[in-house]
C-alpha cells in the first residue's frame, strides 16, 4: 500500500513522455534545456530515442525545436550546417541564437514575466510593456499620442487608444509613430502633412492613435516609420507604403506621394518578406530566402549597390546573393546600414564618418562589408542610428561604435563627442544581460533579461524619462510607474 501511495518522481516518467514535454508548445529555450540537463540526470540520457549523433534527450529536443523554427527552415542545407558548426555543434546554442534573433528584434520575454519592446525616436522613446504602450520625451506634432495639449512627457506615460488594444510592435520616427496590435490592426499618430500616418482625409497632425482604415482588412505584424513615410509588413509577408516618395522610398516605381497605404507589388512576386526597416528616405526589406531589397535614396551608399543612384523599385543586394549569405535582420541608420546573417555575422555599409561602420576607420563602404572584429561573437541584434551602431551578442553583452553623440554610445570614460572606430564592449552594462537595444539621435535605451530599462545620452527633452537629468553619461535606470496618468508628468 505504501509503495502505491509513494509520490512519483521525474525518473519514473517514461522517456518518450519526457521528450514530448520538452518539445511541446511550451517553447523552451536553449538556456532552459541546458539548465534541465545540468540539474537532472534524467535529461542527460538517450534511452534509445536519440539519433547516434546526438547525446541526450535535451539535445534531441533542441534539434527538433530548431527544425520547426521559422528562420531555420528557411535556410538552405548548407546554411544550416554552417550555423551548427558556428555554434560548435551545440543544438542548444543554435536554438538560443534562433530564438534570440526573433525575440530581441520584436517582443522580449523577460525572466520577470514581462513582455517588452523599446524603440527610440529622434527626441522621444516608446515602450511596450505587457501590451500597454508608454511614451516619453518631446511630443512634436503629437508623436507621443497624448493629445494636442501635451508638448513633453518627463516620465513614461501610457498611451490611450480608442478602444482596448493589445500592442505587439511600435516604430518611432522624427515626428510620427505607428503601432501594430495582436489582431493586426495598425494605429498611427503624429505629423500627417505628408500623409505618412495613412489617413488620406486630413493632412493635419494626429494627436492620438487613430486606426488606419485602409489596412482594416489587411492584418499587419510590423511597421517601420521613416521621415514622412511609413512601411507596413502584413502577416502574409506583403509590404504596403504611404507618405512622401521624393526619392522613390515607397517602392512603386515613381516619385508620387501616396496618401494611404499601397501594396508594393514587385515585392509580392518574389516571396514573403520577413522584416522591414526604414531610413530617413530609403527602405529595406528582407525576404524569406535571406535576400535584402533596397529602394529610395541612394545617398551615402545606403542602398548597398555600390552607387548613389536612387532606386524607385526594390532592388536585391547581389553581393549577399553571390556569396550565398542569408540575411535575417537589417537596421537602417541615418547614413549607414547594419545587417545580421544566419551565422551571427555582422555587415555594415554606407557613410563611415565617425567610425559608424566599425572597421577602424572613417572610410565609406559602397557595398556590404563583413565586420571582422566581431567574427568570434555570435550576434543576435543589430541597431543603427545617426553615426552610431550597436551589436548585441548571444551572451547578453553589448558592443557599440561610432560617434559618442552626447554620451549616447554608453562609454562614460569617453568624451561626449569622441569617435569609437571599432566595436567596443559597454563595460558600463557588464553586470546586466541585455536583451534589446534601441538608439535615437542623441540617446539610447536597453532592456535587460530581468525587465529593467537603462538609458544613456542626451535627456534635454526627457527622452530618457528623467525630470532632473540633462545628460546621462552613465547608463541610468528608467522606472515605469504602471497605471500612471498624465497628471504632473506631461507639459
Amino acid at each position: 500500500m505504501g509503495d502505491r501511495l509513494r509520490s512519483a518522481t521525474l525518473d519514473d516518467l517514461p522517456s518518450h513522455l519526457i521528450f514530448e514535454i520538452l518539445t511541446s508548445g511550451a517553447q523552451l529555450g536553449g538556456v532552459d534545456l541546458a539548465c534541465l540537463e545540468l540539474t537532472n540526470t534524467t535529461f542527460r540520457g538517450s534511452y534509445g530515442l536519440v539519433p547516434h549523433n546526438l547525446r541526450s534527450l535535451v539535445d534531441f529536443a533542441a534539434f527538433q525545436l530548431c527544425g520547426s523554427h521559422s528562420i531555420y527552415v528557411s535556410l538552405s542545407n548548407r546554411a544550416q550546417e554552417e550555423l551548427l558548426a558556428r555554434c560548435g555543434g551545440n543544438w542548444k546554442r543554435v536554438l538560443r541564437f534562433l530564438q534570440s534573433v526573433n525575440q530581441y528584434s520584436d517582443i522580449v520575454e523577460t525572466s520577470s514575466g514581462n513582455q517588452m519592446q523599446i524603440r527610440s525616436g529622434r527626441y522621444h522613446t516608446l515602450l511596450i510593456k505587457d501590451s500597454t504602450v508608454y511614451s516619453c520625451g518631446s511630443s512634436l506634432c503629437g508623436v507621443l499620442g497624448h493629445g494636442p495639449e501635451t508638448t513633453q512627457c518627463i516620465a513614461f506615460i501610457p498611451i490611450k487608444f480608442p478602444y482596448p488594444a493589445y500592442v505587439t510592435d511600435v516604430s518611432a520616427s522624427h515626428n510620427h509613430a505607428a503601432f501594430v496590435t495582436k489582431l493586426g490592426e495598425v494605429f498611427t499618430c503624429g505629423d500627417n502633412s505628408s500623409f505618412c500616418c495613412g489617413h488620406s482625409d486630413t493632412n493635419r497632425p494626429i494627436f492620438r492613435p487613430r486606426l488606419v482604415e485602409a489596412l482594416k482588412d489587411v492584418p499587419c505584424k510590423q511597421v517601420a516609420a521613416g521621415v514622412s513615410f511609413t512601411v507596413f509588413l502584413t502577416k502574409e509577408g506583403q509590404v504596403y507604403t504611404c507618405g512622401t516618395s521624393v526619392h522613390g522610398q515607397l517602392g512603386h516605381g515613381d516619385t508620387l506621394d501616396r496618401p494611404s497605404p499601397k501594396l508594393v507589388e514587385s515585392l509580392g512576386t518574389i516571396g514573403p518578406v520577413v522584416q522591414i526597416a526604414a531610413g530617413p528616405s530609403y527602405t529595406l526589406a528582407v525576404t524569406n530566402d535571406g535576400t535584402v531589397y533596397s529602394f529610395g535614396s541612394g545617398s551615402n551608399f545606403c542602398l548597398g549597390h555600390g552607387e548613389q543612384h536612387n532606386e524607385l523599385r526594390p532592388r536585391p543586394l547581389l553581393s549577399f546573393r553571390r556569396k550565398g549569405i542569408h540575411i535575417v535582420r537589417v537596421s537602417a541608420g541615418d547614413e549607414h546600414v547594419v545587417a545580421l546573417d544566419s551565422n551571427g555575422f555582422v555587415y555594415t555599409w554606407g557613410k563611415g564618418y565617425c567610425g559608424a561602420l566599425g572597421h577602424g576607420d572613417e572610410i565609406d563602404k559602397t557595398t556590404p562589408a563583413l565586420l571582422t572584429s566581431l567574427k568570434n561573437h555570435l550576434a543576435v541584434q543589430v541597431c543603427a542610428s545617426k553615426r552610431k551602431t550597436f551589436v548585441l551578442v548571444d551572451n547578453g553583452c553589448l558592443y557599440g561604435f561610432g560617434w559618442m553623440g552626447f554620451g549616447s554610445l554608453g562609454f562614460p570614460d569617453r568624451g561626449v563627442s569622441d569617435k569609437v572606430l571599432k566595436p567596443s564592449m559597454l563595460y558600463s552594462l557588464k553586470d546586466h544581460h541585455i536583451c534589446q537595444v534601441s538608439t535615437g539621435l542623441y540617446h539610447s535605451v536597453v532592456v535587460t533579461n530581468r525587465g529593467r530599462i537603462f538609458g544613456f545620452g542626451d535627456n534635454e527633452r526627457a527622452q530618457l524619462a528623467h525630470d532632473k537629468l540633462r545628460d546621462c553619461l552613465h547608463p541610468t535606470e528608467i522606472l515605469v510607474e504602471e497605471g500612471s496618468e498624465n497628471g504632473g508628468f506631461c507639459l
